[in-house]
């Protein structure tokens, strides 16, 4: 079975994979012959919708391509509540997910957990299992960085006030029924609708 990551740059991905069966139009490089910085360059100045980047060793390529990042690890939830609505957060214009960078000392459960208590106001959650890592790459400081965020499928029966973290530039924080999720998902990033495909599949 073939296996990939998924690596996306303004929502366009890099598909780094073992299989030369791909399942989109994108162009294919082959990973020995490319560099990776100016894979990220042509997808941030050409029209392509993403890249296709094959390689036969995958772990070990992985490896080498999260060397030319300086890599940032985070995580966040995806919390239901006793309705099974779900929780975003509004930031940049944009529908997210709560999530946030790990601490010293502290497990990435903990992480998860502390981000969606600080970004929602909200308490008594219960993470049930994990759901996936998604990866994507930004720019802070003329630093070119790769995130790598581990979300968990939590859930809390919390009926107070949802208050958003305004110094982290949340304007909203509210629950969303799944019948709501067509409108949310037409404005949000690519790596959440990957957390939402993540749980639908095992739900």
């Amino acid at each position: 079975m073939s296996q990939m990551y998924k690596v996306f740059v303004n929502d366009r991905p890099i598909i780094l994979t073992d299989s030369l069966k791909v399942n989109n139009n994108y162009p294919v490089y082959i990973f020995k012959e490319i560099v990776v910085d100016e894979i990220i360059h042509k997808l941030q100045t050409s029209k392509e919708d993403g890249i296709n980047v094959f390689t036969e060793a995958l772990e070990k390529d992985w490896i080498r391509f999260q060397d030319s990042f300086k890599v940032v690890k985070a995580a966040g939830g995806l919390v239901l509540n006793e309705l099974n609505e779900f929780l975003f957060i509004y930031r940049g214009q944009r529908w997210d997910l709560p999530k946030g960078g790990i601490e010293k000392g502290e497990s990435i459960e903990q992480t998860a957990v502390r981000e969606v208590e600080e970004e929602c106001g909200i308490h008594g959650l219960h993470i049930e299992r994990p759901l996936l890592t998604t990866y994507h790459v930004f720019f802070q400081n003329d630093l070119q960085l790769l995130k790598v965020t581990d979300w968990f499928l939590m859930q809390t029966q919390y009926k107070g006030e949802l208050q958003p973290q305004l110094e982290e530039g949340i304007t909203i924080v509210q629950f969303v029924s799944e019948s709501q999720l067509a409108t949310i998902t037409k404005n949000t990033y690519a790596n959440i609708l990957l957390v939402l495909e993540a749980y639908q599949k095992n739900d």
